[in-house]
């Protein structure tokens, strides 16, 4: 895809982020937002939902980014729950566009610029509108962390495998929720995340779902952003014992079953009780992987 970059028809953009006690994080990422170089033409409006923050972080960012518009959550929403929050009022003003930002997701210099330029030169290529994906580095390694996942090969029901980026756009199968532009035509189509996921999933769910509907998923080129990788899944860990791990599996960050079946028979067709059973044989038997 080597199409003329145009003028976007993106102008407003709904930033989409939400949040748990990790304020300072909260706030350099609202730094390194505003510190983006931004076209005259294109404005942003942030919305951020404070899940029941006792770190004082809503009130941290009302005093420093007046302009954000601060959503009240009770603890109980996690990822999806407190994007999906923060998506129903942006969607209200229907905007061009929508962000999804992590707020421990640092952008960098010419991240915006890049993900509008990825967006105007798929619509160039290709006619029509497709969700644009910017991958994520470590910080202090510079080993990727965070963006587009494609499946291993041509057997793989699931996208098991980061994509690496380049420097030009790449296709992907879909993606991690880290930072992710989706256009206002993609979500006519698609809608909002998927209310049968709490905190994970949701953001390779809606890859997978759009992928289905034939809309493309992109990611644009080179690192724009950096973020950590978090820490292996406490379930997955031979160390722990194997009612820690039931226990961790069980919980909203881990892999509730229920989630897990309704992801497994969305996205893996016949094949969804090996791929379901496979998970539970891992909490079993985790020194196997």
């Amino acid at each position: 895809m080597h199409s003329p970059i145009q003028t976007s028809s993106i102008k407003r953009i709904a930033v989409l982020i939400t949040c748990h006690n990790r304020r300072e994080k909260s706030l350099a990422c609202l730094r390194a937002l505003f510190d983006q170089s931004l076209p005259d033409c294109v404005g942003i409006q942030v919305y951020l939902v404070d899940d029941g923050c006792t770190d004082g972080t809503g009130d941290a960012v009302r005093k420093q980014f007046p302009g954000v518009r601060v959503l009240q959550g009770d603890g109980n929403l996690y990822w999806c729950g407190g994007m999906r929050f923060a998506w129903t009022e942006a969607m209200k003003e229907d905007y061009d566009a929508y962000l999804w930002l992590n707020d421990d997701t640092i952008l960098l210099s010419g991240a915006f610029e890049t993900m509008l330029a990825t967006a105007c030169e798929v619509r160039a290529s290709e006619g029509h509108d497709g969700i644009i994906v910017g991958s994520c580095r470590d910080p202090k390694t510079g080993k990727h962390t965070y963006g587009g996942r494609i499946k291993r090969n041509r057997r793989s029901r699931l996208p098991d495998q980061p994509r690496l980026p380049g420097d030009r756009v790449l296709p992907c199968d879909t993606m991690n929720g880290n930072l992710v532009l989706v256009p206002r035509e993609v979500v006519t189509r698609l809608g909002n995340l998927s209310p049968e996921f709490i905190h994970t999933r949701g953001d390779v769910d809606y890859g997978l779902r759009a992928r289905a509907k034939g809309i493309s998923i992109w990611m644009a080129p080179n690192y724009i952003g950096e973020c950590s990788a978090n820490p292996a899944a406490g379930w997955t860990l031979p160390s722990m014992r194997l009612l820690d791990r039931i226990r961790i599996m069980n919980s909203p960050k881990g892999l509730p079953p229920k989630e897990w079946l309704i992801f497994t028979k969305r996205h893996t067709g016949f094949l969804w009780p090996l791929y379901w059973l496979k998970i539970y044989v891992r909490v079993l038997f985790p020194w196997l992987w």
